[in-house]
Order: C-alpha cells, then sequence, then structure tokens
C-alpha cells in the first residue's frame, strides 16, 4: 500500500515520522493514535478498512518507532503535550477525523477537548474512564516491570493480559516488538503510567465534557480491563456519543480475528461516514 512518508515539525522543536495514504477518491482524512507501547505499526488491520474510503495519517510518538531517531535529545512528554502533538498534526493535514486505540485516547480526548475546527468526528477503541482492578493490577504489575527494564517480563505482561486474546502469531510478534523497545521508551511509558494512575478523574472527566464533535467508543465484549460497560460513564458528558460493544473480542478488536475485524469495520464506517447535521438542514432546504 502507496504511502507519503515526511518527518513533521510538531510542538515546538519535536520532530515526528509521519505516513501520509492518500485516497484520490477522498476528500477526508483521518489521523490515527495508537497507544502505549505501540507505533503506528499497530494500525495495520484498521487501515485496511480505513484506506478505501479516506485518506489516512498515521504518525510515530517523538520518543518511539521511526520517529526516535529523528529526537535525539528528549524529555519526559506528558499527554497534553501528545495532545500537542495531535493538535498540530491535525492543522498540518487537514484532518477532518481521528481515531485512537487504547491510551492513545487520553491525548485524543485533551486535543479534542480544544475544540479543533476541522474535526468533525472520533472513533475512541479500547478505552474507559474507570480504573478497574483488572487495569489497575495491569498498571501496577506494569510500573514495576518497566522501572526495572525488564523486557522478557514486560512483554509477557501485555501478551498475557490485554493481548490474551490475540491469535498466536500477533502475539509472537508484539513480544518481540516490546521486548526490544529502547531504555527510553520504557521510561517514557513509566511516566505515562504514574501519570495515569495520579490522573484526577474529575478534572479528566470536565474535559471531555468539552467536546463538542461526535464520538463513537468501541469495546471489545470480552474485554476486562476497558470494559464496555466502564465506557459507559462517558455518557453524561460526551452528549453526541454511541456506544459499539465487539462481540467475541477483547482488547484488541479487530486484530484478534476476522469476525471482529468486520464488527469494527461495519460500526466505524456506518459512524464516520454518516452525514454530519448540517449538510442534512441544508439538503432538507434546498
Amino acid at each position: 500500500m502507496y504511502a507519503e512518508k515526511a518527518v513533521v515539525q510538531v510542538h515546538g522543536d519535536l520532530k515526528v515520522q509521519t505516513r501520509f495514504y492518500p485516497n484520490p477518491r477522498s476528500d477526508s482524512t483521518i489521523i490515527l493514535v495508537n497507544g502505549s507501547l505501540a507505533t503506528s505499526a499497530s494500525f495495520h488491520q484498521a487501515l485496511r478498512f480505513l484506506q478505501p474510503l479516506f485518506n489516512v495519517v498515521l504518525f510515530d510518538q517523538p520518543y518511539c518507532g521511526m520517529s526516535r531517531p529523528h529526537n535525539k535529545s528528549l524529555r519526559m512528554l506528558g499527554k497534553e503535550d501528545e495532545a500537542l502533538i495531535l493538535l498540530d498534526l491535525i492543522e498540518h493535514f487537514r484532518a477532518d477525523q481521528v481515531m485512537s486505540f487504547s491510551w492513545g485516547a487520553v491525548s485524543t480526548l485533551l486535543a479534542l477537548a480544544q475544540r479543533p475546527a476541522r474535526i468533525k468526528r472520533a472513533v475512541i477503541s479500547s478505552f474507559s474512564p474507570v480504573l478497574n482492578r483488572s487495569m489497575m493490577d495491569y498498571l501496577i504489575t506494569g510500573q514495576e516491570y518497566l522501572a526495572a527494564c525488564d523486557r522478557h517480563k514486560i512483554a509477557t505482561l501485555v501478551n498475557d493480559t490485554i493481548g490474551k486474546h490475540l491469535p498466536p502469531l500477533f502475539k509472537r510478534c508484539n513480544f518481540r516488538h516490546i521486548s526490544t523497545l529502547e531504555v527510553h521508551e520504557y521510561a517514557q511509558m513509566l511516566h505515562h503510567i504514574r501519570q495515569v494512575l495520579n490522573l484526577d478523574p474529575d478534572r479528566y472527566m470536565q474535559c471531555v465534557g468539552n467536546i463538542d464533535v461526535p464520538l463513537l467508543f468501541l469495546n471489545g465484549e470480552l474485554d476486562e480491563y476497558t470494559t464496555p460497560t466502564d465506557a459507559l460513564y462517558f455518557a453524561d458528558l460526551a452528549r453526541r456519543s454511541e456506544y459499539v460493544t465487539i462481540r467475541n473480542a477483547g482488547h484488541f478488536l479487530e486484530s484478534e480475528h476476522q469476525t471482529a475485524w468486520e464488527d469494527v469495520r461495519e460500526a466505524t464506517e456506518r459512524f464516520l461516514l454518516a452525514p454530519d447535521a448540517e449538510d442534512v438542514r441544508l439538503a432538507m432546504v434546498s
């Protein structure tokens, strides 16, 4: 699949490696935001159903993947920093839609709370505002392994918890990727976990209340870490929100099996391709 690669300067002097997948038949561009310990390669399955419909932008955070070599001296970045990076990329690529996965939702929702004028709607997958017992255990154990820089235990933890429903091939790829990350990437993830554990839920929820575009929350039926029930805690504040449970799927949704891929594709396409309220109003007037 053809991609235009570029290094884009964002949020001051930071640089990110981007890949732009053009679709000559579409005037809409969607930007994808990956989760912790992941690079843009984690969106391979989503790219399969998004690129035939939209221009698609993938990027690696400054501290990981293909972006890391372009940022020789790098401080720890918070989710607020990542939100500003996302806002810069939205402007650079003139993106009008966004889709996030897992903890990438934190920076995405913080960015959307700034009400970027271009964005019309967003998909938030595998995320909830609740740190339930399973997620707390995962984060606390992950914090211990990351602090010790124990590569084997970190990779095994991910596969045995949020990755438990992945097929064997994906688990092997996941293990290889996570166990070979640079020390700085582990330190960055540790910084994120500490930030998440200290997150003020009331302040965070109020941030979501400032979002004025439609949101679609996708959660796996078998995901005990970001459950469909916990995602509903957003309902009172995210007034223009929809919630879809992907049956027989865990945290990694479309990457787990073909039926989940088809269900995620159907829910995402229906939401992203729905006509805007303003377009409907103008059509009725005309």
